[in-house]
């Protein structure tokens, strides 16, 4: 903390670590956590990727004219494509579930933080009500 707060009371130092340096290092590790399974799924790289063939499984077509067998070699390329979109599609998917589950998580656990003193300073008054 600076020096001003270090004369300042204890209960103000509390008060301005509790509600403004830890909700910035909540924030920043959410941020990080969020950056993580951003990287973790590979979104943007699989973004770029959409259409490119599973597993760079590509037949090159022949030198010579043979229609079939052109035809033959752009299905099965188109059917690598296909598959590799599909399966990329659904791991887009998942990893967009996963981010809004952390963005929700980081919101919930944001609100916690911020109403745990109030809670338990609704808990000690009531406890003190049931006491006396």
């Amino acid at each position: 903390m600076t020096e001003i707060a270090q004369k300042q009371n204890i209960l103000i130092q509390w008060v301005f670590w509790y509600f403004i340096e830890m909700p910035k290092n909540i924030l920043h590790s959410w941020k990080d956590i969020f950056r993580f399974y951003l990287n973790y799924f590979s979104i943007p790289l699989l973004l770029k990727t959409l259409f490119a063939p599973w597993r760079h499984n590509l037949l090159l077509y022949p030198k010579g004219f043979d229609i079939g067998k052109y035809f033959e070699i752009f299905i099965s390329n188109l059917i690598s494509r296909t598959i590799g979109a599909i399966l990329r599609f659904f791991l887009i998917l998942i990893g967009f579930f996963v981010e809004i589950l952390i963005i929700l998580a980081g919101v919930i656990m944001l609100f916690v933080w911020f109403v745990l003193p109030f809670c338990l300073i609704l808990g000690l008054s009531l406890s003190f009500k049931i006491l006396f």
